[in-house]
């Protein structure tokens, strides 16, 4: 027994040390990593820059070396961000070492306003007179060949099949599944179009908000099929009539209809590619992926100069808080907003938003910081795929707004959700409550119980005051009457078109138009970028990885397509009080 407890405790002790020693070994390595992330590369001749599409795309790239770094796997994927992938096919276009692009489709939707920069990028790109080659293994999603379009030659596998078919705005509604739980949820609104909260007391759409989705759907679909039709020479009718008909469903008909030029496979494609770039049947491709050019050295780049002009990305909801790098905690950017608005080297300031919107005293925050920014130097607005409702309201102070054609902005409006849990927890769970107030309404709001009439008043009036406070604000930073905002409020969303046309957006351009427009509001004419939020730092970014993370990947991996429904009823746990949110979770495919 006693050789036992010795041999256990010698066991115990040498696992101890073998996991410090790991732990050392792990931060030493990643501190190799960190070193080496920053250090410039270099091409070869004759190269092809890959750009990955049909992936999630950040705004922002993360240069963080761990950014990628997916501990629940112990992968390293890093992603490039819009801003690396605008920046690098300007650079390629006058690098001698990059022959031309070869686009990889892959399965993930980037976003319509995402994909419309990209696009705008490549075609620029073209004018260098280097070749632009899309390839699809299994299947072309229809934003990814809207994207694709711009290329010189379309090719798929034989066996892949394209996505052409129009477009659709996806719903989902949770009424019934929500009187199951025994959750009844208590809504607040103003807005005949805030349909935020028709998948919570609804089980379809209701005539406004399909009127709505089918006039921004239609919008984008339009300006779309304008682009393709004169990229790939087929009419907008032949289009339609192509999409209506599911005519490239199939590789086949893909060919036939003119949507693809070639069906090959992978090694076709390289022949094709070898040739394109001068190389003999016998040489190695040199691929290069946009994460490995992000580090070639740009020498039209202006490193350092007096004059600088902040860009700050706010991506996701806007959350009360400091938040995360994945949603727009209002303390955090009210924070930064402020320290460049104090800083006399900086000329101005982009905030590039690509938010649904969110929490509204949260969006108060911003929104204040960016108005008093906008007093003492140019802000301009660079929308991305989402840019409704808080997302819009943190953006009306600016000097300047830019979206995109395909962007989704709008939805001026407010609602509040109260859940009211008692029958979950009475009949469900078997859980009561009781409650002692020293006044009448001490306990309000609760969770536990419905609103009475009076707190359903008190309730709207808030609503109500958030709302004249919405369009007040609109008015005042889009030089509008009150009045023409409410008529164009009521939380109807609209497309970046539409946007423009009705006057909610000034110009229509992407996130590198917006900085040169904020360089000539400035009056400078050289000028360095300044990226903001600061990036955190590698060891912050493994610790959250190994917490937080893991678990939602764990998830990910084992509720598969069913992890969206968690997802969306997680975040409606999380929706109570006053919202300033885009109508419901829209997917448009």
């Amino acid at each position: 027994m006693k050789n036992f407890l010795i041999y256990t405790l010698a066991t115990i002790t040498g696992i101890i040390i073998a996991s410090f020693l790991m732990f050392f070994i792990m931060l030493g390595s990643l501190s190799v990593m960190v070193a080496a992330g920053d250090k410039p590369v270099s091409v070869k001749d004759n190269s092809i820059l890959v750009l990955k599409a049909g992936v999630t795309i950040p705004d922002r790239g993360n240069p963080n070396p761990l950014a990628g770094f997916d501990v629940f796997n112990m992968t390293i994927t890093p992603v490039p961000g819009l801003n690396e992938i605008l920046r690098n096919l300007n650079k390629a276009a006058s690098d001698k070492k990059i022959k031309g692009i070869l686009i990889e489709n892959g399965f993930l939707p980037t976003g319509w306003a995402t994909t419309e920069e990209i696009r705008n990028a490549l075609k620029k790109f073209r004018e260098s007179g280097k070749f632009i080659i899309s390839y699809t293994d299994y299947f072309l999603l229809q934003e990814v060949y809207y994207l694709s379009s711009i290329a010189d030659r379309i090719y798929i596998n034989p066996g892949a099949r394209v996505d052409f078919k129009g477009l659709s705005g996806e719903v989902i509604f949770y009424k019934k599944a929500l009187e199951k739980l025994g959750v009844e949820v208590q809504v607040t609104r103003h807005g005949e179009f805030k349909g935020a909260v028709e998948p919570y007391i609804l089980e379809g759409l209701s005539k406004e908000n399909e009127e709505q989705i089918k006039e921004y759907v239609g919008s984008i679909w339009s300006h779309a099929t304008k682009n393709m039709s004169e990229a790939r020479g087929i009419t907008a009718d032949r289009l339609n009539l192509i999409a209506d008909q599911l005519a490239g469903f199939n590789a086949t008909g893909a060919l036939e209809n003119g949507l693809v030029d070639g069906l090959m496979f992978r090694d076709e494609l390289n022949d094709t590619l070898k040739a394109l770039s001068g190389l003999t049947s016998d040489d190695k491709i040199n691929f290069v992926s946009m994460t490995k050019y992000t580090k070639v050295p740009d020498p039209n780049r202006v490193v350092s100069v007096k004059n600088r002009i902040a860009v700050i990305y706010a991506e996701g909801e806007i959350v009360m808080g400091k938040g995360n790098e994945y949603n727009i905690g209002g303390n955090r950017y009210a924070e930064v907003i402020r320290k460049e608005r104090l800083d006399s080297s900086v000329k101005a300031i982009v905030m590039r938003v690509n938010s649904p919107g969110g929490v509204a005293t949260a969006s108060y925050l911003v929104w204040r910081e960016l108005e008093l920014a906008a007093r003492t130097k140019p802000v301009v607005i660079s929308m991305g795929n989402y840019a409704a409702s808080g997302g819009y309201y943190i953006s009306a102070p600016g000097t300047k707004i830019y979206a995109n054609p395909t962007t989704i902005s709008g939805s001026i409006g407010v609602y509040a959700l109260l859940p009211n849990t008692s029958k979950l927890l009475e009949q469900k769970l078997g859980i009561s409550t009781e409650t002692v107030n020293t006044n009448k309404y001490s306990d309000f709001p609760s969770i536990y119980r419905p609103m009475n009439t009076y707190e359903k008043e008190v309730m709207q009036m808030s609503v109500e005051k958030v709302y004249s406070d919405f369009i007040s604000r609109v008015a005042s930073g889009r030089k509008m009457s009150v009045e023409s905002v409410d008529n164009i409020g009521e939380g109807r969303v609209w497309s970046g078109t539409r946007a423009q046309e009705i006057g909610l957006v000034d110009e229509i351009g992407g996130l590198n138009d917006a900085i040169r427009g904020a360089a000539d509001l400035a009056g400078i004419e050289t000028w360095s970028i300044r990226e903001l939020p600061v990036v955190e730092d590698p060891y912050t970014r493994l610790l959250n990885q190994i917490t937080g993370e893991v678990m939602m990947k764990f998830l990910k991996r084992n509720l598969g397509e069913s992890f969206r429904f968690y997802n969306d009823l997680l975040e409606i746990s999380e929706m109570t009080g006053i919202q300033m949110r885009l109508p419901y979770f829209i997917e448009i495919h």
